[in-house]
C-alpha cells in the first residue's frame, strides 16, 4: 500500500478536532472509498484489542478456537498446562492452515504438510526431513500473540506495544458494580450482515438522537429524559434508567451500553449481557456478532424471559441495520460530505471520529518512519 500517495491527501483531517460545539465530522469518503478499508485493518482493528470468544470456548486444556482479527487467522488455545496462548493459525513451514475449527487436542497439526506443534507453540513433528540442512526447530515455533481475558472475555491485539487489556476496560467494572458479568452464562450467538460501514453502524450505536426516530418500541422502555453519555479514554457510555413499569427486564434498573474502541459493545440489562462485535467485511459492508449471556439461561423459569430478550432486540436490530443502509447510500451521495454534532445526543460519536483520526495519524507517522533498506554501491561490496 502506498501510503503516502494514497493517503496524502488527508491533510488536517488528521488533526485533532474542535470542542463538539464547532466540530465537523469527518469526510464521507471515510465510510465509502475502499482505500480506508485497507487503512481500518492496518491502524485501527490491527492495533486494537479484538474480542474472540468466551473462556468457556476453552474451558478445557487442549482445546482451541479459531477466529480472524484484521484479516488474520488466529487460534487461542488452552494448553496442557492450563495456560490460555493465542497465535497466528499458520504453519512455518509453507504458510499451511492448522486449525480450521474449534477444538481439541494434544497438539495443532497443518492440514498441508503434516507439521505439528505443541500447544505451546514450539515446533514438534516434522515429517520427511531427515535430508534438510541447518534446520533447528527451536527458529520455527508459531507466532505468538498478545490474549488476555477481561470478565470471561478473551481479546487478542495483534500490535505488541499496544496497552493493556486492563487499561483499556479500566472503570467499566467498578461503574457496574454490584453487577458481575463474569458470572453470567452463554447463551447463543447471532450474526447480522449489514450493507453498511463498520463505522456507520459504530456511530449508530454511540448516540441515542436517533432512539426517538427510529426505535419507538425502545423508547417505552427508557426514562429518555435521564439518558446521558460519559466519554473515557478507550470506550464511551450511554446509559439511563429504565421505566418503573413492568418490562421484559423486570421494572425498574438500569441500562449500561459500552462501546470500546473501536468495535465492541456491552449491552448491560438486569440479568443479561449482550456483546456486540462489529467485523469489517468490505468497504461498504459489515458483520455484526451478537452474543448473549444471562443469569442460569437454562433454567425454566427463566426461558420466557430470554425469549423475549431475543425478539425483542432482533427487532432493535432490524431497525438499525434500516437506518445504517440508508445513511450508507446518503454518505455515498454527491448531496453529502460532512456535518455537525449534536452536543447533548452525539458526543461519543465525537468521540470515536477523533479517535479514528489519532489512530490513522499515528499509524502512518509511523510507518512514514520506516527507513527504506540501504543497497551499496557493486563497487563498494566488491571492497568490503
Amino acid at each position: 500500500m502506498d501510503l503516502d500517495g494514497s493517503f496524502a491527501d488527508l491533510g488536517p483531517d488528521l488533526a485533532e478536532m474542535e470542542g463538539l460545539a464547532r466540530a465537523e465530522t469527518v469526510p464521507s469518503a471515510w465510510f465509502t472509498e475502499s482505500r480506508f478499508e485497507l487503512l481500518d485493518r492496518a491502524a485501527v482493528i490491527g492495533t486494537t484489542w479484538q474480542y474472540v470468544g468466551h473462556v468457556a470456548r476453552i474451558e478445557l486444556p487442549g482445546s482451541w478456537l479459531v477466529a480472524d482479527v484484521a484479516g488474520e487467522p488466529i487460534v487461542v488455545v488452552r494448553d496442557l498446562e492450563g495456560d490460555v496462548r493465542a497465535f497466528y493459525n499458520v504453519c512455518r513451514h509453507r504458510g499451511g492452515p492448522l486449525a480450521s475449527a474449534d477444538g481439541c487436542g494434544r497438539v495443532l497439526k497443518c492440514g498441508y504438510h503434516g507439521w505439528t506443534y505443541q500447544l505451546d507453540g514450539r515446533l514438534r513433528g516434522v515429517p520427511h526431513w531427515n535430508l534438510v540442512e541447518l534446520f533447528d526447530r527451536e527458529d520455527y515455533g508459531l507466532v505468538p500473540i498478545r490474549v488476555s481475558d477481561w470478565q470471561g472475555l478473551l481479546f487478542v491485539n495483534l500490535d505488541p506495544d499496544a496497552p493493556p487489556l486492563e487499561d483499556v476496560f479500566g472503570g467499566i467494572a467498578e461503574r457496574i458494580a454490584p453487577i458481575r458479568l463474569e458470572d453470567l452464562e452463554f447463551h447463543g450467538r447471532v450474526d447480522y450482515e449489514v450493507k453498511a460501514n463498520w463505522k456507520v453502524y459504530v456511530e449508530n450505536y454511540l448516540e441515542g438522537y436517533h432512539v426517538p426516530i427510529v426505535h419507538p418500541e425502545l423508547m417505552k422502555l427508557y426514562d429518555f429524559s435521564s439518558y446521558e453519555t460519559e466519554l473515557s479514554e478507550h470506550w464511551s457510555l450511554q446509559h439511563s434508567p429504565l421505566t418503573e413499569e413492568e418490562h421484559i427486564y423486570g421494572a425498574g434498573g438500569r441500562a449500561w451500553y459500552y462501546c470500546v474502541f473501536p468495535n465492541f459493545m456491552l449491552n448491560i440489562l438486569p440479568g443479561r449481557l449482550q456483546t456486540n462485535r462489529v467485523v469489517p467485511t468490505g468497504p461498504e459492508s459489515c458483520r455484526v456478532e451478537f452474543e448473549y449471556f444471562y443469569a442460569d439461561p437454562e433454567a425454566e423459569r427463566n426461558r420466557e424471559r430470554i425469549a423475549a430478550d431475543l425478539s425483542f432486540a432482533d427487532l432493535v436490530q432490524d431497525e438499525d441495520i434500516e437506518i445504517c443502509e440508508q445513511v450508507q447510500r446518503g454518505l455515498a451521495s454527491r448531496g453529502y460530505d460532512r456535518g455537525r454534532f449534536s452536543v447533548k445526543y452525539e458526543g461519543g460519536v465525537y468521540h470515536f471520529q477523533n479517535r479514528l483520526r489519532r489512530a490513522y495519524r499515528e499509524w502512518l507517522d509511523a510507518e512514514r518512519r520506516i527507513e527504506p533498506p540501504q543497497t551499496l554501491d557493486p563497487r563498494q561490496e566488491e571492497a568490503e
